[in-house]
């Protein structure tokens, strides 16, 4: 009803929706029987006009809403998210059908009004055809040289982990919001990997980019621009949108800034980082005369806010809910602490550690799963006609692959909305892999940066858990820890503070 409550408080609301009626009218009157014969398309609920299916959604948990609906439509249905219409697929089995084995015809970005305007179909994440096979392709290799999910990528996390553990000592166990700290570590690591360089936790041009990227990964996620996403022309009356680009706005001016301080001290003999590279390959293609070259500086800037918002965000928030979750379950805190000093000790953890740490890798595997942070993972589009599981599903339809309905599949968990790091444990205690574990999604458009995620996850939460005991404030128990997630792009714990104790 939020949306609605929004949508009815705009002025001159009454002549928009005449419009807007008269246009729906002629288009269901100009496209009925267009795809007749071709197959039947998925089942849904009947849609309203100019709402569609909007008043079935809980503003603030829609993907809960999603997982009721495939318990009555099945696991391929059609909803329409105002007059948009879309295919919603629900379950391991059908998600991994879709993504895996039919890569190719699932693989599109659909790319709404609100990341248009952001991206401008440049870059990695919200890009389709060459340019996203050729940036995607770039970024990765590039990603690898300098050191992802490598040696050289361990040793910049544990430094990082190093500075951040000192921002936590310095509360001397009283409670702190982690959110700020644990952004900036997390930002330093993709920071290091494109720029060549960290940013202490102090620089004001690096903490407002940081918070920029943060508020926007919320505000993308509100009402009000999703509202901009299923009516574009409600933009000029939509501040949150508005000030959605103020912010983008901000942050490609300070990218800039950093880009010309690296291109003025450029040495094609010696790379630093992402930003180094795409410059050289840049200087390359205007020397060999190459027309129409996809390295120019708009993909540049776009791939930097791919990069930046995507590495921040995503293993800061999973970081964030670990933390959390640790204090919630202090019982599980306690065995990974045990398991940590027995295998351990004092030494500083590494990656290698991981095979000899089952109980600590289960809980990491089931903090990523229970915390779910990207519900809907990012929205696809079909790039051709597909006939899949007996529906037919046209060319260009957004299709949303419900990763929340995997990873809290009751055909594959045990127990699926309960806390439980034995789902990733055999009868012995060792570590186990689960097929319908996809917190990273699957297919052409799985998570870039997978492989950095997975190790900065590990790293952290271990060196984290080996100095500090984590507890709810003063006065505050652990049942009254509040787990309610905000929605934006991704899910974020609601605000907390969290007392970080120096373990003796």
């Amino acid at each position: 009803m939020d949306i609605l409550e929004g949508f009815l408080h705009i002025p001159g609301t009454s002549s928009l929706l005449v419009a807007v009626l008269l246009l729906l009218f002629f288009y269901l009157h100009s496209s009925v029987g267009s795809d007749r014969g071709k197959g039947e398309e998925p089942p849904g609920p009947k849609a309203l006009p100019i709402l569609g299916n909007l008043l079935l959604l809980n503003p603030k948990k829609p993907y809960e809403s999603l997982c009721e609906l495939s318990k009555r439509y099945g696991s391929v249905f059609t909803i329409h998210l105002g007059p948009k219409k879309v295919v919603v697929l629900a379950g391991y089995k059908t998600v991994k059908q879709a993504l895996v084995n039919h890569a190719e015809e699932f693989g599109d970005r659909d790319v709404t009004p609100i990341f248009y305007d952001m991206n401008k179909g440049h870059g990695i994440l919200f890009s389709n055809g060459d340019n996203w096979k050729e940036m995607r392709r770039f970024a990765l290799s590039n990603m690898r040289d300098f050191g992802m999910g490598k040696r050289r990528s361990e040793e910049k996390i544990i430094e990082e982990a190093r500075h951040l553990m000192e921002v936590f000592e310095k509360w001397q166990g009283t409670a702190f919001d982690t959110a700020q700290p644990v952004n900036y570590a997390v930002s330093n690591i993709i920071c290091g990997i494109v720029y060549g360089s960290r940013f202490e936790y102090e620089d004001p041009k690096f903490k407002a980019m940081v918070d920029r990227a943060n508020e926007n990964i919320r505000l993308v996620g509100s009402p009000s621009v999703q509202l901009y996403n299923f009516f574009p022309w409600l933009k000029p009356w939509l501040k949150d949108v508005v000030h959605v680009m103020k912010n983008v706005g901000e942050n490609i001016k300070e990218m800039k800034g950093y880009i010309k301080n690296l291109q003025d001290t450029l040495n094609p003999q010696d790379s630093r980082g992402f930003v180094d590279s795409f410059l050289i390959r840049q200087q390359n293609t205007e020397k060999s005369g190459e027309k129409d070259s996809l390295f120019h500086d708009e993909n540049l800037v776009m791939c930097l806010a791919n990069l930046f918002g995507a590495g921040t965000d995503t293993t800061g928030t999973t970081l964030r809910w670990g933390l959390l979750l640790m204090a919630k379950n202090p019982h599980v805190q306690a065995r990974v602490q045990e398991e940590l000093d027995r295998v351990i000790g004092s030494r500083q953890p590494m990656v290698e550690d991981r095979k000899s740490l089952a109980y600590t890798d289960a809980v990491i595997h089931e903090i990523q799963r229970v915390a779910n942070i990207a519900p809907f993972g990012l929205p696809h589009t079909t790039s051709c006609d597909v006939h899949f599981q007996g529906f037919f599903i046209k060319k260009g339809t957004t299709v949303i692959p419900l990763l929340t309905s995997v990873l809290k599949d009751e055909s594959e968990w045990e127990k699926p909305d309960t806390f439980h790091p034995e789902h990733f444990l055999d009868e012995q205690g060792h570590f186990v892999r689960r097929d319908a574990f996809l917190p990273f999604s699957a297919g052409r458009r799985v998570c870039l940066g997978e492989s950095l995620a997975r190790m900065e996850i590990f790293l952290f939460f271990t060196s984290l858990l080996q100095r500090f005991r984590f507890t709810p404030p003063p006065g505050i128990s652990e049942d009254e820890l509040d787990l309610t997630a905000v929605l934006g792009i991704t899910l974020n714990p609601s605000p907390h503070k969290l007392c970080a104790v120096t373990r003796c």
